[in-house]
């Protein structure tokens, strides 16, 4: 018992001694560098909405045309839209109504979904016959499902309540990397634009970042106090922000290895769901409980603008890749464009 009361008092020493070092880098905050900057005035509206689903809408993903995305909905299906006329372009039924997340490949011929299944399903858009079928079940997480994105038509990666993200050969079925670290759910992950890293966010109230390469955690990331339930990186790859259940959006920084910025206050009390940034990565956009999605300034870290117009929970929101759209989900079961 002796032993273990010493390595716990190194451990500690450790972690005070890297609690140090951060301090001593941070020389400077947001607060003070960018108190003079002009404060944004946004005009964001409703441009189109997405009526399909019957019942909750949980995930949503652009496509990289900017033009298609992709829903999933507890009505048991996923239904890809064009975002300029509102219609359907396909709605494709799941084995299990249970679906957690969704994903559009950079490619535009594959879809995947998965959830309380444990499963990550692949569907083809671009079969010869012209029919969307199941491709491919990726088993071998042993929690739900909880977010998956491709890397390329021949690998995706994933994310469980198993506490681990996997990175898959979609051709073989078989995981090739198994990503082990974190000590609860991992609710989320975002890869970096080089494709090379990813994030996580996890239960555990911990963000790690991972080498795709070598499947190691470089950086582990504190600062939330309960879960987190969205990550997204920032385009220039360096900084990434997190939303939690502890009513707080905030955003780190990789190469000082700290916390830039919180966004949050005493009137914000319920949690957030999904977090994304502009493509000039000046504002975050977050969704929360309360019906409503609040658009932050990250430079002066107060909030510029309050969307408002579904009736219930906004579950998922994204920017497309040209920048130029902001798309929400909700559990109103419908799907809404802004710009």
């Amino acid at each position: 018992m002796a032993g273990d009361a010493d390595i716990a008092a190194e451990a500690n020493q450790l972690k005070q001694k890297i609690k140090d070092a951060r301090k001593e880098v941070c020389d400077t905050d947001l607060a003070s560098e960018c108190g003079s900057v002009e404060a944004l005035k946004l005009a964001i509206r409703v441009r189109k909405t997405l009526r399909g689903h019957l019942s909750k809408v949980y995930a949503m993903d652009w496509a990289a045309d900017s033009r298609h995305l992709v829903s999933a909905s507890q009505d048991g299906k996923l239904i890809v839209w064009d975002a300029y006329t509102a219609n359907k372009v396909h709605a494709i039924p799941l084995r299990s109504s249970w679906v957690m997340t969704c994903t559009y490949a950079p490619s535009g011929n594959f879809v995947a979904c998965g959830g309380l299944d444990n499963l990550c399903s692949i569907y083809n858009l671009k079969t010869k016959e012209g029919n969307v079928r199941v491709t491919k079940e990726l088993a071998g997480h042993n929690g739900y499902l909880s977010c998956c994105r491709f890397l390329s038509d021949k690998q995706i990666l994933t994310s469980s309540g198993d506490t681990t993200c996997a990175l898959w050969d979609i051709e073989t079925g078989q995981q090739t990397t198994t990503l082990t670290g974190h000590e609860g759910d991992v609710n989320c992950i975002s890869l970096a634009p080089d494709m090379n890293t990813f994030i996580s966010g996890s239960c555990d109230t911990t963000t790690k970042l991972w080498d795709i390469r070598d499947g190691m955690s470089n950086q582990t990331f504190h600062g939330h106090d309960l879960d987190i339930n969205s990550i997204a990186f920032m385009s220039n790859g360096l900084n990434f922000a997190t939303g939690s259940d502890d009513a707080s959006c905030r955003m780190f920084d990789i190469r000082s290895d700290q916390e830039l910025g919180f966004y949050g206050g005493e009137s914000i009390v319920c949690g957030i769901t999904s977090v994304a940034f502009s493509k000039s990565g000046r504002i975050l956009f977050a969704g929360y409980d309360d019906y409503n999605c609040h658009c932050w300034d990250i430079l002066r870290q107060e909030r510029s603008a309050q969307l408002m117009s579904h009736e219930n929970r906004v579950s998922c929101l994204g920017v497309n890749e040209e920048g130029m759209a902001l798309c929400t989900g909700s559990w109103d079961s419908f799907l809404k464009i802004w710009n």
